[in-house]
């Protein structure tokens, strides 16, 4: 083992070797995800709003709940009270 000012180099270097590695399967999968977004707006559907739909899914209901009212309150504080869609 390489020791040079208390730090042991073979044991570093072995971190930074794994965490090099990770990066690159971290990047495969960023591209394979990418593919899907692709073939899937190719279908017909809209990528932004299927991240917005996985987003959601990973949320508790309780957690999505909340944040559907609050969003829900602060368009109203900016709309002054009309949503679009809204009826009067």
């Amino acid at each position: 083992m390489t020791d040079h000012g208390g730090v042991a180099g073979d044991i570093l270097r072995s971190f930074i070797e794994r965490i090099e590695r990770l990066e690159v399967e971290k990047k495969a999968i960023a591209d394979d995800i990418s593919e899907v977004y692709k073939e899937a707006k190719s279908a017909g559907f809209e990528p932004k709003i299927m991240r917005k739909v996985i987003r959601l899914r990973k949320m508790e209901t309780h957690e999505r709940q909340e944040e559907e009212a609050l969003l829900d309150v602060y368009l109203h504080a900016i709309e002054g009270g009309n949503l679009p869609g809204a009826t009067e």
